[in-house]
């Protein structure tokens, strides 16, 4: 699985567990990360920062917040094992 088709899957998943995905601008001065907002979780993703690194910002955002529902899904494997490495 590429990197890119990894980053929308995860994105998708992310929706799916009610996250707020936002794009914020490339300032130089932001990195992607999670944040909460009132009762929201919201992934801000910096479209500057390297690919891996939003996959990961994703990915741990998922493992952190949303376990059940990554157990509950068949995963490419690729993607299984980069979402238990972290």
């Amino acid at each position: 699985m590429e990197p890119p088709d990894e980053l929308a899957l995860l994105l998708e998943l992310a929706a799916e567990a009610g996250m707020r995905v936002r794009a914020a601008p490339s300032a130089g001065l932001l990195e992607s990360g999670v944040c909460r907002v009132k009762d929201e979780l919201w992934l801000v993703l910096v479209p500057s920062d390297p690919l891996e690194h939003r996959i990961r910002v994703v990915a741990g955002a998922l493992r952190t917040h949303a376990p059940a529902l990554l157990d509950s899904r068949w995963l490419p494997p690729a993607l299984r094992a980069r979402l238990e490495a972290l």
